[in-house]
């Protein structure tokens, strides 16, 4: 875990380790159960590979995108896989820091503390993540021993299992059905950058771009998050028109990194957005029960788990997750009935007809310029 000039910023094996140390155990079932669990789960990730296909018309036929693996984990697994991706993707910030703190005096021993305080708190998070995300498809994951990728830097698709089965017992709903609407959201997110090319390079530009402005001295950062605390402390009113007021995490950002993060919110919001309509599109014809399964599934997004959940999606910003389901569904919906939906896909095109923060909020604008300046 060394550098050149010191140990690394974060100690990436400590984080893994406090993760699966903390990480609370899944639900009870027998060894027999975990097999037929994994396998639906691979059945289902198959088969709305076509139901995806068919309904988004995103991959004209006969066209194969690149293939990208379909990996069915435990709570640990995806701890280590998201722990190869937060060091891929956080190497060019961390890279900076390490040699700004190297030509410091007595950095090296800092780091060396620092870096596992930093796993700690990295292990600590993802603890508390690790019981909750159903799925997830891997945009920027390197390959590992354990954990295959696409070739040339493509993603994976990531199943959960034992959280899905928690969440189905939760809700009382059909485990069969609730499955395969899980795998057909995932799909959807899997579909988007495979049959996008540009759009992976253009989301870890925009990732580097906000990470590049990261404020490095350290005497910087205490100072805006001091600002942070006092507006906290102070009560910060809300937004315009009953927005929230701010996270934490986004009273920390410099200037720069909120226009950047306008534009990620966007982007996010359409593809979150645009995966929950194909998977309630989809789910009529081929997940009998897709009614019951969303209406309790939007009731256990409102409510959270505990305060505790309530407290930390807050802090974190993971509210902001909740609304670009929301916003970003209404936005889709809104193009397709409007345009239909070789008409939305137009929004494929290029970054230049990525919807804007605005646009996602009043999707008539978007058509307006996409649609109405590029057929006059």
């Amino acid at each position: 875990m060394t550098s050149i000039g010191g140990a690394e910023m974060v100690d990436w094996n400590l984080a893994v380790a406090t993760a699966t140390r903390l990480v609370k155990p899944g639900p009870e079932v027998s060894r027999e159960e975990a097999r037929d669990v994994v396998a639906e789960l691979r059945r289902h990730a198959k088969a709305s590979e076509e139901h995806v296909r068919a309904f988004t018309r995103m991959i004209p036929e006969g066209h194969e995108p690149q293939d990208t693996p379909v990996l069915v984990v435990d709570r640990a697994g995806w701890i280590k896989a998201n722990v190869a991706g937060f060091r891929e993707l956080l190497s060019p910030l961390l890279d900076k820091m390490q040699e700004r703190r190297s030509n410091t005096p007595g950095g090296a021993m800092l780091g060396a503390v620092g870096g596992k305080v930093t796993g700690v708190e990295l292990g600590m998070l993802l603890s508390f993540l690790a019981s909750r995300i159903l799925g997830q498809y891997e945009t920027f994951a390197p390959a590992t021993r354990e954990l295959p990728a696409g070739e040339n830097g493509g993603g994976r698709l990531l199943l959960v299992a034992p959280n899905i089965v928690h969440v189905e017992r939760e809700l009382a709903v059909d485990p069969h059905d609730f499955r395969l609407w899980v795998c057909l959201h995932e799909e959807t997110h899997r579909t988007q950058f495979t049959a996008v090319p540009w759009l992976r390079d253009h989301l870890q530009g925009e990732i580097q771009s906000f990470l590049g402005a990261t404020e490095v001295d350290p005497s910087t950062v205490v100072e805006r998050l001091r600002e942070a605390a006092q507006a906290l402390a102070g009560g910060r009113p809300e937004g315009e028109e009953g927005e929230p007021s701010p996270s934490l995490v986004e009273l920390v950002q410099t200037p720069e990194q909120r226009e950047i993060l306008g534009r990620l919110t966007a982007v996010m919001s359409l593809l979150e957005g645009h995966a929950d309509y194909v998977m309630d599109g989809v789910g009529p014809d081929v997940v009998p029960s897709v009614a019951d399964i969303r209406e309790k599934f939007q009731q256990r997004r409102a409510r959270g788990a505990s305060r505790l959940d309530l407290a930390l999606r807050k802090l974190l910003g993971l509210d902001a997750k909740l609304r670009q389901y929301r916003d970003g569904e209404r936005f889709v919906r809104a193009v397709v009935d409007e345009v239909g939906m070789d008409g939305f896909n137009r929004v494929w095109t290029s970054p230049n007809t990525l919807p804007t923060k605005t646009e996602i909020a009043a999707p008539a604008e978007w058509i307006a310029r996409v649609h109405r300046k590029a057929d006059s």
